[in-house]
């Protein structure tokens, strides 16, 4: 789990992945797709996030700028602890990277083990993104 403050309404983390070199516009349409397809705007993303071999990458930084909101890289021994929970894992993408997929493991990874899925895996030509959020708390 991150030290992201999450509430009520920002509590959603979008996982992103992406092919080195993805163009930043290629990313933001996936991205916002994705927020669209769940439901949720903007001001609901409590931060992006994704693998760290794309640190450096600027289609994903790009989007972060766009939303306005921390980006969390995790290496692919942590995304893969997430396994057992991907609603898509791909053997293909561990052959890649060494885990099991990189935008549900990482939005998963960033909640920590109260996250629950909003959308799983969707895909554009060079990318992949997936929406989580933190359960809310019944007190």
């Amino acid at each position: 789990m991150s030290d992201i403050p999450f509430d009520t309404v920002r509590r959603h983390v979008l996982g992103l992945g992406c092919e080195r070199g993805t163009a930043p516009a290629e990313l933001l349409a996936l991205a916002i797709a994705a927020l669209e397809a769940a439901g949720i705007g903007k001001a609901d993303l409590a931060a992006i996030a994704s693998i760290d071999s794309r640190r450096q990458e600027p289609a994903i930084l790009a989007v972060a700028v766009h939303f306005a909101v921390p980006v969390l890289f995790f290496d692919a021994p942590r995304l893969e602890e997430e396994t057992p929970r991907l609603k898509n894992p791909s053997d293909i993408v561990f052959a890649r990277v060494g885990c099991h997929g990189v935008a549900e493991s990482a939005a998963l990874a960033a909640i920590g083990p109260d996250a629950e899925f909003l959308l799983g895996k969707i895909k554009s030509a060079h990318a992949t993104a997936a929406i989580a959020r933190i359960g809310l708390q019944k007190g």
